[in-house]
C-alpha cells in the first residue's frame, strides 16, 4: 500500500471503531482489522495467536494477543477502561493492564518473550518497549491512529530497534532548529543572492555569513544534546551557562565558551572563571574555526533556546540516523534539490545494509551461540568481535552521514550482544578496560556540501556517545568518558566526481560502499555537473542520470578486490538509455555482478516533506556470488526476497540479454515515425473558442484547419486545432489577412531562436519545421507517456485528417492487425519491461520498444484473425462516445465491453506466437526476449 492509501485505511480503521469495544467479543476483529487492513500483513490467523495460553501460579491463563514474528504481546480491555487503572483479576490481585501482560510475560519460555508489550481499550493503545531499562507507555489515541499508524509497524517488522519516539523526537528537533535558524538569520543580514549584481567580494561575503549560520545551528545542538546526555557532565549545565548573562552579553558568552570547548585543560588559562572551567575538553574539530560569525542575540532568540530548545525539550533521545533530517529544515530546498539530496528513511537503509553485509553477520554471530563448549564460544566470539571491528565503510555521497550513522550504530548493537554474551552478565568490580572495538574511524564519507560535513560528523559522535551509553549498562564498571572526543571522523569535504576514491580510503582496505547518491535527472543537471559527467563518461554520458557516475566510478574503483556495494537510486538506472549504455559497460567491461536487488518501491523518507521518488535498490560487486537474492516487489510487511542464480539489470532473473536500441524494426513491419513538429510558437494552434473566434473573422480559413492531438489531447479527447498551409495557394494565402499575421508570427518566431539551426526554417514559415505524416492517409497514434495504471497503452487507429505532434508516434497506413498486436498484452508485457519511466509513467520508444518488439512468422489467416479482434476493440470504444481514452482506460471504469474485446484479441494474438493463454507476463517477456536475442544475432 502507498502511505496514502494506509492514511486512508487507518482513517477509516479509527471511524469504524469509535465509540466501540467490548473486551471479549471485539478484542480479536479489532486487531485483525488493524493488522490485514492497515498495515497489510496477509494470512492474519495463520501468524497471530489468539488467547495464547500461558501457565502463571500453577493456573492457566490466556494472553489476548501474541504476534510470534515480532515477539508482540497484546492485553486488551474493554472500551473505558482506564490503561494505568488496577483492577482485581482472578487471582485476587490487583495488576494494572500493563502489570497483568507483564506478568504472563514473565511466565513465557525464554524464545517467546515480549520484545513490545501493548495495552489497549479500543480508544487508546500504549506502548511498552520491553528493552528499555525502565518501560514507559508511549500512547496513541484512537484518532491519532491516522497519523501515527507508522508507530505500530514494531506489530509487523522485526528490525525495530527503537520506538517511534525517536522519530517524534527528531522530527520536533527539526521544528525547534528551524525556529532557531530563522531567529539568526534575521540577525545575520544575509541579502539575497543576485548572481548578475554581485561583485565576488559581496558574494563570498554572503557564503560566509551562511555557512556561520549553519555552523551555529550545529554548535547550539551539540551543546543542548550534550547537557541533557550528561556528557558534559551535568544536566542543564549549557541552560545555566547561558541564563546567568544578560542578553547583550550572550554573544561574548557564546563566543567564549566554543572557545573554551576547543581549549584541553591542560592548557587552558588557571584563572579561568569558573562558569567556563565546568565545561569538558570536547576535541574532534567542532569548535576549532574561530572565524565563524556570531551575530548578537535578541530576547527572542535567548527565550527560545533556555526554554523550547532546553527546559521543555529532551535532546538525549535524539535519533543521530535521523540527525540529517533534523537539520533539513535549516537548507535550502531548491538547494538541496539542485545537489539532489534525499534523505532516507531507516527502514530503507536496512533495505541496503541488510543483505549488503548486516544479516549475514547476524547469522554468523547466532551460530557461534550455538557452541556449546564455553571457551571455544568465547575465542569465537573474541574473532566475531575483532571481524566486525576491522571492517571499513565508504559512503560517497554521505549527505548528513545517516548511511554511516545507522551502519556504525548497527555494528555497535552487534558487538554489545557479543560483549554482552562475553561478559555473560556477570557483576564486575572495579575498573574494567574499554570493551569496545568497532570505531567511528571504519567509517569514511564523502560530500560536497560542508554544513552536510559538519551534520554527519556530529551525528556519527552523538551515536558513539550513546553506544557507549549502552556498553555501560552491559559492563558494570566500564566508566569511560565520552569527551574529549578520542576519534576522528573520516568524512572527506569534496566533488565525490573529482576526487580519487583511493586518496580517501585506499581500496584495499575497503569492504563496503553504500549510500543513496544524489537524484538528478539527465534533463535537471547543473552545467558543472554535466562536464562531470562529460569528463567520467568520455563525452558518451548520453541522456544517463548523474546517480549513473557513481556506479561508474565505485566499479572501477572495486576492480581486483572484494568490495561489495549497494545504491539507493531513483528506477531509471535499469531503464531505456541506462541499459545499454551504463550497463552493458558495467556488465562486460568492468565485470560486475548484481548481488541482490529491490525492484521499484516508493521511496520514504525522514522528511516531514517527502521526496516523490520510485527507487531500486542494487548490490553488486566483481564477486560472482552462488546465491542471489531478489526482491520483486517493496514489501514493508515482509522478507519477500527469493533465492536466484541470476539477477540482470532489468532486476529480473529469467533472462541476461540486455535489449538496444534499434533504427530500424528487427522483425519486418512498417516503420514507426514521431509526430510532426510544427516550430510554430504557438501561432498556429488554438483551442476549441480560439478556433470558433479565429473562423468568426477568417471564415475561408476553414479549409485549412485540421484537429491537432499530442499525448495529452488523445488521452483526454482534449480538442485543440492547428492550421496547416503546406497545400496552400499563394494566392489563397494572401486573401486571409489574419492567416498572413500568423505566418509572419510565426516567421519572426523562428528568427529568434537561440537554436541557429531554426533560422532556417524562417524561409519556409507555412510549413513545419518537420512533417513526418502523410496527411490525408489513415495511421496508428501511440501515446509517448501514458499512466502505468493502464494495463494497455491506450493507441487508436486515427483518419487522415488529424494532425499529430511529436508528444506521438504515428504507424502511417499501418495494417488492422498491426494494431491489434500493439493493443495486445503481449506487446504491452514488452513495453513495461523495456521502456522508460517518468515517475510511474511508462514513456514509449520507438527505438527501444516499438522496433525491438519481435513479432512471429504470420500466416495470412493469423493476420486476418488478429485484424478481427483489433477491429472488436475499436467498436467497443465506439459504444462510448462521450467518454475519453482515459476514462475507458481507466481500469476502475472500464467496460465490459472493451475488456471483452481486449481479452479476446489477447488470446488471437497469444495464439499467433504459440503462447499458452496460462502463461505469466515475466514468462512472456522471457520468451520474447529469446526471440529478440535470436533475431538480432541473425542481423
Amino acid at each position: 500500500m502507498t502511505d496514502a492509501e494506509q492514511r486512508e485505511a487507518a482513517r477509516q480503521f479509527a471511524n469504524k471503531w469509535k465509540g466501540r469495544g467490548r473486551e471479549d467479543e471485539d478484542g480479536r476483529s479489532y486487531w485483525i482489522d488493524f493488522l490485514s487492513n492497515v498495515l497489510g500483513m496477509a494470512n492474519v490467523t495463520d501468524r497471530v495467536e489468539f488467547e495464547k495460553k500461558v501457565v502463571v501460579d500453577g493456573n492457566t491463563k490466556r494472553i489476548d494477543v501474541y504476534i510470534p514474528e515480532t515477539h508482540v504481546l497484546i492485553e486488551q480491555k474493554s472500551l473505558g477502561k482506564a490503561l494505568d487503572q488496577k483492577i482485581m483479576n482472578s487471582g485476587s490481585v490487583e495488576l494494572t493492564p500493563y502489570d497483568q501482560a507483564k506478568r504472563y510475560n514473565d511466565n513465557l519460555p525464554y524464545n517467546e518473550k515480549a520484545r513490545w508489550i501493548i495495552t489497549s481499550n479500543f480508544s487508546d493503545i500504549w506502548i511498552y518497549d520491553m528493552n528499555a531499562r525502565v518501560p514507559e507507555a508511549v500512547k496513541i489515541s484512537l484518532g491519532e491512529i491516522p497519523g501515527k499508524y507508522p508507530l505500530l509497524d514494531i506489530l509487523i517488522k522485526k528490525d525495530v530497534q527503537k520506538i517511534f519516539h525517536e522519530m517524534e523526537v527528531s522530527i520536533k528537533a527539526g521544528d525547534i532548529v528551524g525556529l532557531l535558524y530563522e531567529a539568526f538569520l534575521k540577525q545575520y543580514k544575509i541579502p539575497d543572492a543576485n548572481p548578475k549584481a554581485e561583485t565576488a567580494e559581496q558574494k563570498e561575503k554572503r557564503e560566509h555569513k551562511l555557512k556561520s549560520l549553519n555552523a551555529l545551528c550545529v554548535r547550539i545542538v551539540f551543546c543542548l544534546y550534550a547537557e541533557d546526555a550528561g556528557i558534559f557532565g551535568r544536566r542543564d549545565i549549557f541552560h545555566d551557562y547561558l541564563k546567568a548573562y544578560d542578553v547583550k552579553d550572550c554573544r561574548r558568552a557564546l563566543l567564549e565558551l566554543f572557545k573554551t570547548l576547543d581549549t584541553p585543560v591542560s592548557e587552558r588559562d588557571e584563572y579561568l572563571e569558573e562558569d567556563l572551567a565546568q565545561f569538558p575538553y570536547v576535541n574532534g574539530g567542532l569548535f576549532s574555526d574561530e572565524s565563524i560569525e556570531i551575530p548578537p542575540l535578541t530576547e527572542e532568540i535567548k527565550e527560545l533556546l533556555l526554554t523550547k530548545a532546553s527546559e521543555n525539550f529532551d535532546w538525549s533521545d535524539i535519533s543521530p540516523t535521523i540527525f540529517g533530517a533534523v537539520f533539513e529544515s535549516t537548507l535550502n530546498p531548491e538547494t538541496r534539490r539542485a545537489g539532489g539530496m534525499h534523505y532516507t528513511s531507516i527502514s530503507n537503509i536496512h533495505k541496503v545494509i541488510d543483505p549488503l553485509f548486516l544479516e549475514d553477520l547476524k547469522t554468523e554471530f547466532q551460530e557461534i551461540l550455538k557452541i556449546q563448549v564455553q571457551r571455544t564460544k568465547i575465542k569465537r566470539l573474541d574473532e566475531f568481535q575483532n571481524k566486525i571491528a576491522s571492517l571499513k565503510f565508504l559512503d560517497p555521497a554521505c549527505g548528513s552521514g545517516n548511511f554511516l550513522t545507522e551502519t556504525y550504530l548497527s555494528l555497535r548493537r552487534l558487538e554489545n550482544e557479543v560483549i554482552r554474551e562475553k561478559v555473560g552478565g556477570q557483576m564486575t568490580l572495579g575498573d574494567v578496560h574499554n570493551p569496545i572495538r568497532v570505531s567511528i574511524q571504519q567509517f569514511y564519507g564523502i560530500e560536497i556540501n560542508d554544513f552536510a560535513v559538519t551534520v554527519a560528523k556530529t551525528a556519527l559522535w552523538i551515536a558513539e556517545s550513546q553506544m557507549m551509553e549502552e556498553t555501560k549498562n552491559i559492563v558494570y564498571g566500564f566508566n569511560d568518558d565520552f569527551l574529549p572526543l578520542k576519534t576522528y571522523v573520516n568524512i572527506t569535504e569534496g566533488n565525490a566526481l573529482r576526487l580519487d576514491w583511493d586518496d580517501v580510503v585506499p581500496a584495499s582496505e575497503l569492504s563496503y560502499i553504500m549510500g543513496n547518491p544524489p537524484f538528478v535527472g539527465h534533463k535537471n543537471v547543473s552545467l558543472e555537473q554535466k562536464n562531470d559527467m562529460k569528463r567520467i563518461f568520455n563525452n558518451k554520458q548520453g541522456r544517463l542520470d548523474y546517480v549513473s557516475a557513481w556506479y561508474m566510478l565505485a566499479s572501477r574503483y572495486i576492480q581486483n578486490s572484494k568490495i561489495e556495494c549497494a545504491f539507493v537510486s531513483t528506477n531509471t538506472v535499469v531503464q531505456g538509455t541506462h541499459l545499454e549504455s551504463l550497463w552493458h559497460t558495467l556488465l562486460n567491461d568492468y565485470h560486475v555482478k548484481i548481488n541482490f536487488a529491490y525492484n521499484t518501491f516508493k521511496w520514504e523518507s525522514e522528511a516531514s516533506q517527502k521526496a516523490a521518488v520510485f527507487c531500486v535498490i542494487i548490490g553488486f560487486s566483481t564477486i560472482e556470488k552462488k546465491e542471489k537474492l531478489l526482491f520483486d516487489a517493496f514489501d514493508q510487511n515482509a522478507d519477500n526476497g527469493r533465492i536466484v542464480k541470476y539477477i540482470s539489470p532489468y532486476l529480473d532473473d529469467k533472462y541476461t540479454i540486455v535489449v538496444r536500441s534499434q533504427n530500424k524494426p528487427v522483425s519486418d513491419r512498417q516503420l514507426m515515425v514521431y509526430g510532426n513538429i510544427p516550430r510554430d510558437g504557438g501561432f498556429y494552434t488554438f483551442t476549441e473558442e480560439e478556433k470558433d473566434t479565429f473562423l468568426q473573422e477568417e471564415p475561408d480559413a476553414a479549409k485549412f484547419m485540421y484537429r491537432f492531438l499530442g499525448s495529452k489531447e488523445y488521452i483526454n479527447n482534449t480538442q485543440r486545432w492547428i492550421l496547416f498551409l503546406k497545400d496552400a495557394e499563394p494566392q489563397e494565402l494572401k486573401n486571409l489577412p489574419k492567416v498572413m499575421e500568423r505566418i509572419q508570427a510565426v516567421k519572426e518566431f523562428r528568427l529568434s531562436s537561440k537554436a541557429k539551426e531554426i533560422h532556417k526554417f524562417a524561409e519556409t514559415p507555412t510549413l513545419f519545421a518537420q512533417q513526418t505524416q502523410p496527411v490525408g492517409e489513415p495511421f496508428v497514434i501511440v501515446p509517448i507517456v501514458s499512466s502505468s495504471r493502464r494495463r494497455y497503452v491506450p493507441m487508436g487507429y486515427v483518419d487522415g485528417n488529424t494532425i499529430v505532434n511529436n508528444r506521438v508516434f504515428l504507424i502511417p497506413n499501418a495494417d488492422l492487425y498491426m494494431f491489434g498486436i500493439l493493443n495486445s498484452n503481449v506487446h504491452n508485457a514488452w513495453m513495461r519491461k523495456v521502456a522508460v519511466r517518468l515517475k510511474d509513467d511508462y514513456s514509449y520508444s520507438k527505438d527501444l520498444v516499438y522496433n525491438t518488439f519481435p513479432l512471429p512468422e504470420l500466416t495470412e489467416e493469423r493476420k486476418k484473425n488478429i485484424a478481427q479482434t483489433a477491429k472488436s476493440i475499436l467498436d467497443a470504444r465506439a459504444l462510448y462516445p462521450n467518454s475519453s481514452l482515459a476514462d475507458l482506460y481507466d481500469p476502475l471504469t472500464m467496460p465490459p465491453e472493451l475488456l471483452k474485446a481486449h481479452n479476446a484479441n489477447n488470446r488471437t494474438v497469444m495464439a499467433a506466437y504459440g503462447f499458452s493463454i496460462k502463461m505469466t507476463e515475466a514468462d512472456c517477456v522471457a520468451e520474447l526476449m529469446r526471440m529478440y536475442q535470436i533475431l538480432t544475432e541473425e542481423k
